[in-house]
């Protein structure tokens, strides 16, 4: 579209949003949580500058200050300004309470609501403005079957009163694949503004593996019936402003692919209006309906160009508009709506990531108020996370490469009081991000993000492929990256070819490619890095995660080695092992099956040439641990230099690593780097 692009805030979207591709997601991608944060830059990368000597780091944390989980995860403010809730962590394992307090006088005793056995996730606030809606969820092992129980809780903020629990199934686990449980576990799907009394959820009712749609009344605890899934449409329930489900999707075996349905406002009857087949790879997610007219729905996809763009789609036509929003360099995101009473639905905005999530204003005065507040945080990225109806009460959260993230309470657009900080680090222990785009081997330009200690270079190095491959990183304020520049390590995060985000072309270019052109990228990455005087070529090190634990694997046994370590975390091993699991999954199999195709480490270990460190999660059930245990059962067999830790209880997301997982994973990565790596 050529506008120029410009900071935002993130609004409360619409509850029941649903990105659709993320149905078709690996079962390696190893899922990054962030929330889009506002910032004024460009898609392009930073000059990278000359490299300078900066004062040395002080002195060393204790590992501890890297482990403890943060300190603050949520603040969120009621729709009528007069509270606030905040999840706070009890101690440094976390012991999460939500502590309702008075935004008239912070300092004043709150109120603690907390679970006994239940991990507290996060909650929204409800209409009444006196309940808040908890999501909690609990590990259940046993034996082989290992499960995430997901609850809902309505809770008084007073404390009065019992918690009316909403008992969810689990995730994960048994007999049944974990994508198929995931699917049909209990969600908020919309909080009925102009109906206090009740909400939407999806839910299994009856236990058949497939999501409904119920309303559950928050005062009497009944569930109703509002919609039954099928074999034919089961799931990505979407409404539209007024609470009617109107969007859907189902499984079509005829094509082995998905179809999207649609109802037209006032009918019953569900038409298709889109197909995704796994031969086409172009995105195609539904936003969000238009308020001004029921029947069109913004959509996010490529219509035919590399990058992907907003439109909206009429379902009455079934044809698409002209692109409203379309970024150069990277897809868009998302488009924004406003959930203000007065202007709800509205669409304020656009979205996109370059270096960070940044947007495009069409209201001008959410554009002013955000630009007021953002000058209060000049080297900050600045996100308004909670706003009550009349903005009179605002929790603004701050982050960056020199801020873990810490909120902030505006009230009346005129006094800020600080919450709290999300980490006891201090800017003083933290290193600055570059974004920067490199020239891999065959000519193909790779972004990056580079974290770079203080310090006299060069820097022992460390390239950190990202999980997936199909996501991206994001580097707003990464927690990996930052310990390991606080102990002296230059970091770059290669977006490597095959990563998502940068357009179709970027996205393919790593189809067949695993272990060949896509580890080139990463070589080079640390190579760029030599380059510019960043790192030491004999103090290479690579470490990754999930896919990157596979990249690890195959930098390991590399001829004419770059590196001299390696650290390969929740690690695919075999690509016949990955490709048969994917062979269970008809969508995947046409999908991304075809894709994987190149160096099987498995098949290559008597050519590590490199000490390796290998660590798994002992329950991880998105990459099992036999992929590591059958891994070191070769080294062991080759006589290889290696260690191998299972880590007992550890999943495989990040969100499931507790502070005794991260003390003992950071312990061995750190160890390893300084007594195997040059």
């Amino acid at each position: 579209m050529g506008a120029e692009c410009r900071p935002y805030h993130q609004p409360v979207l619409k509850e029941g949003y649903t990105m659709l591709r993320n149905i078709a997601v690996s079962i390696l991608t190893i899922g990054i949580a962030w929330g889009i944060a506002p910032l004024a830059v460009s898609a392009e990368s930073d000059a990278f500058p000359a490299v300078e000597v900066r004062e040395p780091r002080g002195e060393e944390l204790p590992l501890d200050a890297w482990a403890m989980l943060p300190a603050i995860t949520q603040a969120s403010v009621s729709r009528d300004g007069r509270h606030i809730g905040i999840l706070r962590a009890q101690n440094i394992g976390g012991d999460y309470v939500i502590e309702i307090r008075r935004t008239d006088d912070l300092s004043a005793e709150p109120v603690r609501l907390g679970a006994e056995r239940m991990e507290i996730q996060n909650f929204f606030w409800l209409d009444d403005n006196e309940r808040i809606l908890v999501i909690f969820r609990q590990n259940i092992q046993a034996g082989n079957d290992n499960r995430w129980a997901i609850d809902l809780a309505v809770v008084n903020i007073d404390g009065t009163g019992d918690w009316e629990t909403i008992r969810g199934r689990s995730l994960g686990g048994g007999t049944r694949r974990a994508e198929t449980s995931q699917n049909s576990n209990m969600a908020p799907l919309d909080f009925l503004p102009d109906n206090p009394d009740e909400i939407l959820l999806q839910y299994d009712i009856n236990g058949n593996f497939i999501p409904d749609v119920v309303r559950y009344n928050l005062n009497t605890g009944r569930l109703t019936t509002v919609l039954r899934g099928n074999t034919r449409i089961f799931g990505g329930f979407g409404t539209d402003w007024d609470g009617d489900v109107r969007v859907a999707m189902g499984f079509e075996p005829a094509f082995n692919g998905f179809a999207l349905y649609a109802r037209l406002k006032g009918s019953d009857e569900w038409r298709e209006f889109k197909r995704i087949s796994p031969e086409v790879r172009e995105h195609f997610d539904w936003l969000q309906f238009s308020v001004d007219d029921p029947n069109q729905l913004y959509v996010r996809t490529n219509n035919g160009n590399d990058k992907a763009g907003i439109y909206l789609f009429d379902l009455e036509t079934e044809e698409l508009s002209e692109c409203l929003f379309c970024p150069q360099s990277v897809d868009a995101d998302t488009a924004l709506f406003s959930d203000k009473p007065e202007s709800r639905g509205e669409l304020i905005g656009f979205a996109y990531t370059g270096k960070h999530p940044v947007g495009h204003y069409l209201d001008g005065e959410e554009e002013a108020l955000y630009n007021a507040v953002s000058e209060l945080f000049p080297d900050r990225l600045v996100s308004m996370v909670s706003r009550s109806d009349d903005d009179n009460a605002i929790v603004i959260q701050t982050s960056g490469d020199n801020d873990p993230g810490t909120y902030y309470l505006l009230k009346d657009k005129r006094e800020l009081d600080y919450i709290a900080s999300a980490s006891s680090i201090e800017e003083e222990h933290l290193s600055p991000v570059r974004y920067v785009k490199f020239t891999a081997r065959d000519g193909m330009e790779i972004p990056a993000y580079v974290t770079i200690p203080r310090g006299d270079p060069p820097f022992p190095a460390v390239a950190m492929p990202h999980g997936g491959p199909w996501v991206r990183d994001v580097n707003i304020y990464d927690e990996w990256s930052q310990m390991l520049a606080h102990y002296g390590y230059a970091v770059i995060q290669p977006q490597y070819r095959g990563s998502d985000g940068f357009g179709l072309e970027h996205w393919k270019a790593g189809d067949k490619k695993w272990g060949l052109e896509m580890q080139d990228d990463v070589d080079d990455a640390a190579l760029y890095l030599v380059d510019r005087g960043i790192a030491d070529p004999d103090r290479l090190a690579i470490f990754g995660w999930s896919y990157g634990g596979y990249s690890a694997f195959v930098g390991s046994m590399r001829e004419d080695n770059i590196y001299q370590c390696a650290i390969a975390g929740a690690g695919v091993s075999s690509l016949d092992k990955i490709n048969a699991e994917l062979s269970d999954n008809p969508f995947l199999r046409r999908l991304q099956r075809p894709t994987i195709q190149g160096v099987s480490p498995i098949e290559h270990v008597e050519d590590v040439n490199i000490p390796i460190l290998v660590v798994h999660g002992e329950i991880d059930e998105r990459v099992h641990p036999d992929y590591s245990r059958r891994f070191v059962r070769q080294l062991e067999r080759y006589n290889k230099d290696h260690k191998y830790v299972e880590i007992e209880g550890l999943d495989h997301f990040y969100n499931t690593f507790y502070y005794h997982h991260k003390t003992e994973f950071y312990s061995e990565l750190l160890n390893w780097l300084e007594t195997k790596c040059g």
